[in-house]
């Protein structure tokens, strides 16, 4: 699965710091899936020892004697450097930039990145800025590239846009434009040698041209790839390329402004620059927009530019991710660095954001592969409509089997889960629930009263005691305590009103928690002065990505555990308001129902989108959140009584802490929607947990829930088939594609209206999987039975 990460930073440099850096991470450059903000520090020692470290290795390599693709100047070299020093500053610069990275704000983005990608992600990082220290920076060593063997780095500048480009037709070979530039005292015809050896390929040679010749190659011809070797260099403190074409003419991009914006458009998508101290000229390249550049950034030996580009051309060509090509070829560098210091530094991606990375046979327009042809000529042959409906039905059924099973070992499983939120959010915002009303213990309620306590204890026993009893006063129909009771205070004789017989008052009912032999041992026990019939749990549980989606409505305890109860504190306080509204409740092991509604619990072991890796024991439905906040009002305001008596009268009151001192805060749907990552306090997701139960029944609002696990395999098959048959119908290749995206969004469609308005849960993501799949095999089948019928020439192995 490919994921793109863009890191802005916006404004300020090192020497102050960055105040706003914002990550954006989209799902194969085409949704957007989170964008979050942060900050990094001032840190001017960093730009100081990389100066130092640019000083060092120039001077290793010139001691070295290694053949570099630029010249040295003497004043830059220090003399008395050994190959250990070097190594130390390599060491500190590690550190700097990974303990820079490490800073809180910073680390906030990095945390919820890693709760949204997995290992096996292929993951494009780009650095996004005009600071060009920035950009030479090897960002590679930050310890996040180590984490996701898939990851690779690119650079942008701030400013881009997607490039024009003009239709052309595909051609079965990739045209490379190889310019070898000035050579004087280096080896780049190893690098020609190379381009030459590439059998798929059509390479034309510039050997030291004239500008007028490489301008009228630009301005005349269709180039996939731009290739250069020889001396080049960074000017202005980088902001400026330019490379030697010949040994008295020097180019830099704006040279060539009008010839290389040509070429772009006429389909170039791919530059490399295997010559020394590159970033200024992808700077320049960058702003005409070309896709995809490769440059290295410092001064490069001649064996080091040769081996990584023998080792790209034979990963890329080989059909390796153009990202992944580029970092196993820069990692094997590393085994040269013994005599080439930092030899693995040097290559880096400069990339357009707003294009994918191009692939070697999108570039050669071949996706077949003519050596396992054996040479016989091929007969044309006709095949019924029917044969070919037979074709089409057989290929679709393998399809819908493989998606099936790719869907059953959980491949699908997290895409399903953020679709699922992705179309919860689309839904307007919502009125509050007229039924509910929060109590909060705020951060400044718990710092205003300095009380002794008897364990973590957010406010003590008599305020609690308090509290309960300023409520009973405003006639609250249920009160729910989401706080933890499980130890008493020590006697406070300046406190008359005791908490227990408060807490013993019929309409207030207690948490506890579940004791779990795997995750919670202890579990935390209810006062004992509240029978089990007025207990309920709080237990609540996150899917892989952190994000609660599910609510337990009953669940068996173990049997050590000191929390008794059956039911959940949510589940006991919408059963108490419906029961005073004479509704009767039914309780069994697979659904709750209350008067006509009923709450079926999602399957163990695969239900829905949940297919592996979930536990789905109890009885759990999932959670319909309503988008609002809900009414609130604090200890202080209650103990005050500044609260009208109207707004607490025959609400169901639910107390909590949303303290940011304590840890109790929980991510929802929502929370990635936000423009900083937002969870919220535990009450309020008892309060949506209340909400969805009464909603249900008195309002008539869509209870969630999903198609058996035969109805979602029908699903899938249905679509894959059907959107297969229309594809097939459907005449030119472009139509083919337009069909194709149609039927998606249609089935986008349906599955937004289904669960907005009837709370289903249909596979969106496996379905799309089937139709887009089996949408490009009918195309295959189709274009080979062309191929088939129209006389080819003979091919050869």
């Amino acid at each position: 699965m490919s994921k793109l990460v863009v890191f802005s930073f916006l404004g300020g440099d090192l020497n102050k710091g960055f105040p706003v850096v914002t990550a954006q991470l989209w799902h194969h450059n085409q949704f957007l899936l989170v964008k979050l903000t942060g900050s990094l520090p001032a840190v001017p020692e960093l730009s100081e020892l990389y100066r130092r470290w640019q000083l060092l290795y120039a001077s290793v390599h010139q001691r070295l004697g290694s053949n570099q693709r630029i010249k040295v100047h003497s004043q830059d070299i220090i003399t008395n450097i050994s190959v250990n020093d070097f190594d130390e500053v390599c060491q500190q610069l590690q550190a700097n930039i990974n303990a820079w990275l490490k800073f809180e704000s910073f680390q906030n983005i990095e945390r919820q990145l890693r709760t949204l990608l997995s290992r096996d992600d292929e993951i494009r990082v780009v650095i996004e800025t005009n600071i060009v220290l920035l950009h030479r920076l090897p960002w590679h060593l930050w310890n996040f590239f180590e984490d996701y063997p898939k990851a690779e780095l690119a650079l942008s500048n701030h400013e881009y846009a997607s490039p024009q480009v003009l239709p052309k037709s595909p051609t079965a070979k990739v045209k490379i434009l190889a310019i070898l530039g000035n050579s004087l005292g280096i080896d780049i015809d190893q690098d020609g040698t190379l381009l030459e050896g590439l059998t798929d390929a059509q390479t034309t040679f510039l050997i030291e041209p004239t500008r007028k010749e490489l301008d009228e190659h630009l301005w005349n011809l269709d180039w996939d790839i731009l290739f250069f070797a020889g001396h080049s260099t960074s000017i202005a403190d980088g902001e400026i390329g330019e490379f030697y074409i010949n040994q008295t003419e020097v180019l830099t991009i704006p040279q060539l402004k009008n010839a290389l914006n040509t070429a772009i458009s006429r389909g170039l998508k791919l530059a490399i620059f295997n010559s020394c101290n590159g970033i200024g000229l992808a700077r320049n390249l960058a702003d005409l927009n070309i896709p995809q550049m490769i440059v290295m950034r410092e001064i490069v030996p001649d064996l080091i530019a040769q081996e990584f580009l023998k080792n790209f051309l034979i990963a890329f060509a080989g059909s390796k991710p153009f990202y992944l090509a580029v970092r196993e070829a820069r990692e094997r560098l590393q085994g040269l660095e013994n005599e080439f210091p930092c030899a693995s530094w040097l290559p880096v991606i400069c990339q357009n954001p707003t294009t994918v990375p191009t692939t070697w046979q999108e570039l050669s327009g071949n996706f077949g592969d003519p050596k396992f042809v054996s040479e016989v000529s091929i007969k044309g042959k006709i095949s019924t409509p029917k044969s070919k409906l037979l074709t089409v039905l057989l290929s679709t059924f393998i399809v819908a089997v493989s998606t099936i099973g790719l869907r059953y070992l959980g491949v699908f499983e997290k895409i399903e889960l953020q679709t699922f939120d992705q179309i919860l959010r689309l839904r307007p915002n919502e009125d509050p629930d007229p039924r509910l009303i929060i109590v909060e213990i705020t951060e400044k309620d718990i710092q205003s009263r300095q009380e002794t306590t008897l364990g973590l204890k957010s406010i003590s026993d008599s305020t609690l005691a308090t509290l309960l009893k300023q409520l009973q006063k405003h006639q609250p129909r249920i009160i729910g305590l989401d706080i933890y009771r499980d130890f008493a205070d020590p006697p406070n004789k300046l406190q008359p009103i005791k908490l227990s017989p408060e807490i013993s008052k019929e309409n207030v009912v207690v948490a506890c928690k579940s004791r779990d032999s795997k995750y919670d041992p202890q579990g935390v026990k209810p006062p004992k002065e509240v029978p089990v019939k007025r207990q309920g749990f709080t237990d609540a549980i996150k899917d892989p990505d952190g994000i609660v989606r599910r609510q337990i409505l009953m669940m068996a305890q173990e049997p050590s555990s000191t929390c008794t109860t059956r039911y959940s504190l949510s589940l006991q306080l919408a059963a108490r308001y419906l029961s005073s509204e004479k509704i009767q409740s039914k309780f069994q092991e697979d659904y709750v129902q209350f008067g006509s509604k009923v709450f079926n619990r999602l399957k163990p072991g695969r239900s829905g989108g949940y297919q592996q890796g979930v536990n789905l024991g109890g009885s759990q439905i999932l959670i319909n959140y309503r988008n609002t906040d809900y009414q609130r009002v604090s200890l202080q305001d209650i103990l005050s009584n500044k609260v009208n008596a109207d707004v607490l009268k025959d609400k169901v009151v639910i107390i909590g802490v949303t303290a940011n001192t304590v840890s109790d805060t929980w991510s929802t749907p929502y929370s990635t929607a936000q423009e900083d990552y937002q969870e919220i306090s535990g009450v309020f997701i008892q309060a949506q947990m209340v909400s969805q139960v009464l909603s249900a029944v008195l309002d008539q609002r869509p209870i969630l829930w999903v198609l058996p696990y035969w109805g979602d395999i029908l699903w899938i098959c249905g679509w894959s088939v059907v959107g297969s048959l229309i594809i097939w119908r459907v005449r030119s290749v472009s139509d083919k594609g337009c069909a194709i995206v149609a039927i998606v969004v249609i089935l986008y469609g349906v599955c937004a209206i289904a669960l907005l308005k009837q709370g289903l849960w249909i596979p969106f993501i496996p379905s799309a999987f089937g139709v887009v799949v089996s949408g490009v095999i009918v195309l295959f089948i189709q274009r080979r039975r062309e191929f088939s019928t129209t006389p080819q020439p003979l091919l050869k192995i």
